[in-house]
């Protein structure tokens, strides 16, 4: 069993709203995204776009509900746009983050990414060259710089349709950043979605894992998205992703190699869904109840 001392249970505001596709659950209301979060029984969320942006007016709707910030997603461009316009932002997200009482910021690289097209996600992804490698792990490593000063921490989110999506990108990544500024978002649902096993790659990096995603996956969806020629968002239109416990990733052994790695910081449920046919709140409590079952927290 994980270590309450350790680990905090979060949920992201996806499974209410979806940011890349705001008709889905375009009815729900920021307030009852939260107050339905801290029903349920989480400690704490992250970031979506019906959030709001006055940083003072967010922590105090989320102060009412004992709930708090640990983490937002990151757009960057190292690799097609001058590294101080990212960098500008990115300082500006830590210091919103920062103040919420976030210790994590989860960067993906979105140059070239398709995961917002309507292109196959399994079909005609960007592979970098070695300039762009470059580019991308020295920019991480200068943002992780600027992170740490700030006492925090930067971690990849590695993702279907982006640059860093196959196991080979995430060691490639992992091997050509400074391990004390960048660390590795660990995401369950698209390792699994991109054939990877989640096991393998939470062993191999458990000592620089910041953050963790739990995401569960429909391996018969995903098999049609394949046959299809599916985007990735027409895929989760369909119903690729789900709360853990209700889809096929095994995550008894997940569970355990966080706990013998002695992980602390927070486990989010991160699933995104139709809300009209995957109520939020129902599936939020099955989620939090299925980790407390089967992980102790």
């Amino acid at each position: 069993m994980l270590n309450k001392r350790n680990v905090k249970i979060g949920i992201a505001p996806i499974g209410w709203t979806n940011d890349d596709m705001p008709d889905l659950g375009k009815e729900n209301t920021f307030e009852q995204c939260i107050s339905e979060m801290a029903l349920a029984g989480y400690d704490g969320c992250e970031i979506g776009n019906k959030y709001p942006k006055d940083k003072e007016v967010l922590k105090n709707a989320l102060d009412l509900r004992r709930l708090t910030i640990c983490n937002q997603w990151f757009s960057a461009f190292l690799i097609s746009r001058p590294f101080e316009e990212t960098a500008d932002a990115f300082t500006r997200q830590l210091d919103f983050l920062k103040y919420e009482g976030a210790n994590v910021i989860g960067v993906s690289e979105q140059s070239y990414s398709i995961q917002g097209k309507k292109q196959p996600i399994f079909e005609g992804k960007h592979k970098m060259n070695d300039r762009e490698w470059n580019l991308l792990c020295d920019g991480l490593n200068r943002l992780g710089k600027i992170a740490k000063d700030k006492g925090m921490k930067l971690t990849f989110h590695h993702h279907m349709g982006t640059v860093v999506q196959d196991e080979d990108e995430i060691d490639r990544l992992m091997s050509n950043t400074d391990p004390d500024l960048v660390y590795l978002l660990f995401d369950t649902g698209h390792l699994s979605f991109d054939g990877i096993d989640p096991l393998k790659i939470l062993n191999t990096y458990s000592r620089r894992i910041g953050h963790v995603h739990l995401k569960d996956l429909r391996y018969d969806v995903v098999s049609k998205a394949k046959a299809n020629h599916l985007s990735f968002l027409d895929g989760v239109r369909a119903g690729t992703f789900t709360v853990p416990g209700d889809g096929n990733v095994d995550f008894k052994p997940v569970f355990q190699a966080l706990e013998q790695s002695g992980y602390t910081g927070w486990i989010v449920v991160e699933a995104e869904q139709d809300p009209a046919k995957a109520n939020p709140l129902e599936y939020a409590i099955k989620a939090r109840k299925y980790i407390k079952d089967k992980a102790g927290v």
